[in-house]
């Protein structure tokens, strides 16, 4: 095992704690940064793995960090910006890429995974997907330093704890009888997040992987009407699915962005302009066959409605 101690950014989102787990199974041990320790504890049990509290967009404060590590894993990404936290997709897309290469040369560590997505582009119609570019470019520049890179752009990734499915079981669930959806017709090819995690370990200590860009999907594509459609299916709602056209779904990104959690922005609307899906399979190339949504969802998803309505017995329960 080449890598021993594996610092890693994002650790404690829904892939770094998939992550974490699978990695601590194999053996390594792990750093993981995060600004509330208090909220990482699912990672706190786990005997290998080391959860620090700090500040990683200060170039100081991660330098320090990653003393010890041999392998550094970036998972650092926000779907929307957040003026309550002051993220920016500049600053952890595309900034901390570039300091997190300064720190690894700094620290002589020579392996690095950095998670990207599909759809990149300088050019690409939504800041998300421009500065996650920018963030994979600057991450690949430290193969000019000696630092072995793989990065991965994955379609949307599902799972237990997932913010895709879930977030539509719950939106579901809280509207009428008719649910109108935004881009309807965006496409998608969802990737379980078991497997992204199995791409990751693939890579690790292979360093022929080095320079790779892999683009992750599930086995089929969908339209995002079909995954909603599916999703009420999975727990039982009965909507109507109403597809909104362009205009209406732009003004639905306009409206919803300005609420609490941001459910949809117009980033988001713009981020589906480009098909989430692969030219070519990276789970393939690694050997790795991918799980189809229909074989894992319902394990996680239906489980999930049954724990809400049990949830909501009780506590009717308590009130009588």
């Amino acid at each position: 095992m080449a890598a021993k101690r594996i610092a890693i950014l994002g650790g404690s989102g829904f892939v770094g704690r998939h992550l974490v787990a699978a990695l601590t199974r194999e053996g390594y041990a792990t750093r993981v940064f995060t600004r509330r320790r208090s909220r990482s504890r699912s990672l706190l049990v786990m005997p290998t793995c080391e959860v620090v509290e700090t500040d990683v967009h200060r170039a100081s404060n991660l330098s320090s960090c990653l003393a010890g590590c041999d392998a550094v894993v970036n998972l650092a990404g926000i779907l929307n910006e957040h003026a309550r936290t002051g993220d920016r997709f500049r600053d952890v897309h595309a900034e901390l890429p570039g300091k997190l290469v300064e720190a690894c040369r700094r620290h002589r560590i020579e392996r690095m995974l950095h998670m990207s997505a599909l759809g990149v582009g300088a050019d690409a119609p939504s800041e998300y997907l421009r500065t996650k570019f920018h963030g994979e470019q600057a991450a690949h520049s430290a193969e000019a330093g000696g630092i072995a890179v793989t990065s991965f752009r994955p379609s949307v990734i599902f799972g237990p704890g997932d913010s895709f499915f879930n977030r539509f079981a719950g939106l579901l669930a809280l509207s009428p009888l008719v649910f109108p959806l935004a881009c309807p017709e965006a496409r998608f090819a969802p990737v379980y997040v078991d497997d992204v995690v199995r791409a990751f370990l693939a890579v690790l200590g292979d360093e022929t992987t080095a320079g790779q860009r892999y683009e992750l999907c599930g086995p089929h594509t969908y339209t995002l009407r079909e995954l909603v459609a599916y999703t009420a299916g999975v727990t039982g709602r009965r909507r109507l699915i109403v597809g909104l056209g362009d205009r209406l779904s732009r003004l639905q990104g306009l409206v919803l962005e300005r609420i609490p959690g941001k459910p949809f922005s117009t980033d988001n609307y713009l981020s589906t302009k480009i098909d989430s899906v692969c030219a070519s399979n990276g789970l393939e190339r690694l050997g790795i066959a991918p799980r189809s949504v229909e074989s894992v969802v319902p394990g996680y998803l239906g489980r999930s409605e049954r724990n809400a309505w049990l949830g909501r017995l009780r506590a009717s329960a308590r009130r009588d």
